[in-house]
């Protein structure tokens, strides 16, 4: 439903200060531009329009909503009404502009004047844009159990316009920082580096969506665009494609053939499958080992109900790569399943960057395939050019390559894209730890730890850097933090024992190292993670003895044996070298 402009004179002036461009789609004090999205500037309008005249609750949402209305329509013409109230500094006691009729409705009862020669500028066409920005859209259901719609809807936006080479679209672990943020869209553009935003509300009920969403060029608060839409469930892949097809347009961007075909999604997909499959992201997101767990039920429950759906085998691809990341189940369980997952997603939608990036993780992570590795994660960015994720782990297989300027420009690529992500901040600092540049890790995983004080891998490797300047009593701090947010993981259990061991407490070292292998008698535990501790105990025979273990295993950790500085003390036993040949890769000195 596109914006109704009542037929008014294009200029008027209400109050002693108040000015409506109509054309302008502006209201504005002293010549000063206010901002009021979407909803309440329809529903000013429309007031005005029947200015005097009582406008009662069922007109209003016949003319902003539609007949067809299917949510609470109380809740949100009072919002609207707060929120006109609000800019114009009414007050519902004594109004001078907005009078409640009780039970009935409102009127707008301000005398208004359109004066006949005031000058009004034509309108300014606005400069190109190409980086935008996607706020999390506002949950209009009031209740905050669909929440977890409203963020999955946020994401799927954001995904799609991704697909637009010539955009460049801000992830949305960035974006969802801004969610009940107070402060204003040229601050929060500026924080983020963009020349736009996209903010709007979704609303749920049954199998209905609705999306009100509008584009302002963040730079002059301009409105440039707004649109409302409302679909079944099932049209809601199309949906978003047909959004970002209209902001392109709106941001005069030029779509490539292949983005039109990929925007121009048709699957449909069912209801109840599109709403467990946005439960799962949400868990997802979370990444930890319980709610990535979480995630896995909520993806197997969707492909219950719709075997066919794409995105939902892709979600378990992610699930399983990340459990074999943190250790959570071993990797001959985990990258298996991944892989299976992934292949099936791409049998369904070849055109899904997601499941090539998850299979680059596999090759990267488990099949020590790296040249293959390189050829899945560059087809996802070529799919997806702003799928920040394919980005990030690429530039982490560059590393482990020995291509170290590569792999850290190709991760400060993605944080241009996700500038507030803690995880990628963190893993620039594991960079430039591998890269020995102790001093500028520290900088970065502090960054890290000032937009999430509780994330344990920034303080598990602030921890590495600080044992590798020596710095022992700072990296154990850390260290017992790590562990504590991790509740007692093998992998934070791991890096603590070998640090102790480091710093010469070696009775407090081995009584990990027991806990450990007690450990693996109930649950996975690496044998990277035991020959870490042995290293650092310099008990270098038992160490390559565990490596030899964790290479049957197929531990991730072997991929950066050629760059870990804690295996230092191994690199000139011949046995090490022939480690690092068997995962395919060159042993250095």
């Amino acid at each position: 439903m596109a914006i109704n402009v009542p037929d008014q004179p294009g200029f008027m002036q209400f109050g002693q200060d108040f000015e409506l461009d109509v054309r302008a789609y502006e209201l504005r004090s002293n010549g000063i531009r206010l901002k009021l999205e979407r909803i309440p500037m329809e529903l000013l309008l429309f007031l005005i329009e029947r200015h005097g005249q009582l406008v009662t609750r069922e007109q209003i949402v016949e003319k902003i909503w539609g007949k067809e209305i299917f949510f609470d329509s109380d809740n949100s013409i009072n919002a609207a009404i707060n929120k006109i109230r609000r800019v114009l500094r009414d007050n519902s006691g004594q109004p001078q502009f907005v009078e409640t009729v009780t039970g009935k409705g409102y009127r707008f009862i301000a005398p208004i004047s359109t004066p006949e020669q005031k000058c009004v500028p034509p309108a300014v066409p606005h400069h190109e844009i190409r980086s935008v920005a996607v706020l999390p859209l506002e949950n209009l259901s009031h209740d905050s159990a669909q929440d977890y719609f409203a963020e999955g809807m946020t994401e799927a936006l954001i995904t799609t316009l991704a697909k637009i080479r010539a955009l460049r679209v801000i992830s949305r672990t960035s974006a969802m920082q801004y969610r009940h943020a107070s402060r204003s869209l040229p601050e929060i553009a500026r924080q983020l580096n963009v020349e736009a935003i996209i903010e709007g509300s979704v609303l749920h009920s049954g199998e209905r969506v609705r999306i009100n969403a509008q584009l302002l060029d963040a730079r002059t608060d301009q409105h440039l665009w707004a649109e409302s839409y409302e679909r079944d469930c099932r049209d809601v892949l199309s949906l978003q494609g047909e959004i970002a097809q209209q902001i392109a347009e709106e941001v005069r961007v030029v779509l490539t053939p292949g983005e039109r075909e990929r925007l121009r999604s048709t699957r449909k997909v069912d209801p109840r499958a599109h709403e467990l499959y946005l439960k799962a992201r949400y868990h997802w997101n979370k990444r930890s080992e319980e709610n990535v767990r979480k995630a896995i039920s909520y993806f197997e429950r969707a492909l219950e109900c719709d075997p066919g759906y794409a995105q939902a085998h892709a979600g378990l691809a992610d699930c399983y790569n990340i459990l074999a990341y943190y250790n959570a189940l071993p990797p001959l369980d985990a990258y298996p399943k991944a892989k299976a997952a992934a292949l099936k997603a791409l049998e369904l939608d070849p055109f899904l960057a997601e499941p090539h990036a998850s299979i680059g993780v596999i090759k990267r992570d488990f099949e020590w395939d790296w040249s293959g590795a390189e050829r899945e994660f560059q087809r996802a960015i070529d799919l997806n050019p702003g799928y920040v994720e394919a980005l990030h782990w690429r530039a982490t297989l560059l590393l482990m390559l020995g291509r170290t300027s590569d792999g850290i420009r190709e991760k400060c690529n993605a944080l241009t894209i996700d500038p507030l992500s803690v995880v990628i901040r963190t893993d620039l600092g594991r960079m430039l730890y591998f890269a020995r540049d102790y001093d500028h890790a520290i900088r970065e995983y502090q960054s890290a730890l000032d937009l999430e004080p509780n994330f344990g891998s920034a303080h598990l490797w602030l921890a590495n850097a600080y044992e590798q300047k020596g710095m022992f009593q700072q990296a154990l701090s850390e260290l017992r933090i790590a562990a504590s947010l991790y509740q007692g993981s093998s992998y934070a259990l791991a890096r603590l024992g070998h640090c102790l061991a480091m710093a010469g407490q070696h009775d407090d070292s081995r009584s990990l190292l027991d806990q450990l292998k007690l450990m693996s008698k109930q649950k996975y535990v690496s044998a990277y993670d035991i020959a870490l501790i042995h290293v650092g105990l310099r008990e270098f025979d038992e160490a390559l003895l565990w490596l030899r273990t964790a290479l049957d295993e197929r531990s991730l950790w072997l991929g950066y044996m050629n760059i870990e500085p804690q295996l230092d003390p191994l690199r000139s036993d011949t046995r090490f070298r022939e480690l690092v040949r068997k995962v395919g890769l060159e042993a250095g000195d």
